[in-house]
């Protein structure tokens, strides 16, 4: 299930530049400046919500109403990869690190989780955390949005988003451009979609069970 996401601190900008994306649309006059780069949060915004990454670096919350249970230590013995009940997942690729685990006790004070009593695994998408070996998750207070894990997640600055996605935004880009009737989903919330485009997209899509 999907939980709350909150953002932090936003992306210091575009994995693709106004530069870029006039060039693109072979646009060499300044008017349109405003609604190009309006089109270019719009389809990246998109691309992050079908690939559920983010693609500049930004800083997350995540918001649960308690720690995942059973409390479990260690994981089932002969199995190289496995998803745990007690674990984490954290709902945006890449996780570059987890800022803190915050949570409020019983007697509804807030309390941070030392790191040293949980281990994050950044290699697997979605990314994992569980408590150490030999430790299981705070007792929370029984109340929503008690528990929250800060974290940084993203490819860095947009010369480290890959092409693959980066292609994608600007071919979105010039579909919105050349068809302004399409503009008014925008305001809707929604972008309809172009298939023969979007598999530029499935190789980065991370899928939660």
């Amino acid at each position: 299930n999907r939980m709350p996401m909150q953002l932090i601190t936003p992306p210091a900008g575009e994995p693709v530049s106004l530069e870029e994306a006039k060039l693109h649309l072979r646009v060499d006059f300044d008017d349109d400046d405003g609604l190009i780069q309006a089109l270019i949060s719009a389809a990246r915004q998109t691309a992050e919500t079908i690939t559920n990454r983010q693609f500049i670096t930004a800083r997350w919350k995540l918001v649960m109403d308690s720690f995942p249970g059973p409390s479990l230590m260690g994981v089932p013995a002969g199995q190289s990869f496995t998803l745990p009940g007690h674990a984490i997942l954290i709902q945006k690729s890449p996780v570059l690190n987890v800022v803190s685990i915050n949570y409020l006790d019983m007697a509804g004070v807030m309390q941070t989780m030392p790191s040293s009593n949980y281990t994050v695994d950044t290699a697997c998408e979605p990314a994992r955390i569980t408590p150490v070996f030999g430790q299981i998750w705070p007792i929370s207070l029984p109340q929503i949005g008690s528990v929250s894990v800060t974290f940084d997640v993203g490819y860095g600055d947009a010369s480290a988003v890959p092409e693959g996605i980066k292609s994608w935004i600007k071919l979105r880009v010039g579909s919105l451009y050349a068809h302004r009737e399409e503009v008014a989903a925008l305001s809707r919330g929604r972008i309809e979609s172009l298939p023969f485009v979007d598999g530029l997209l499935d190789p980065f899509k991370v899928s939660f069970i």
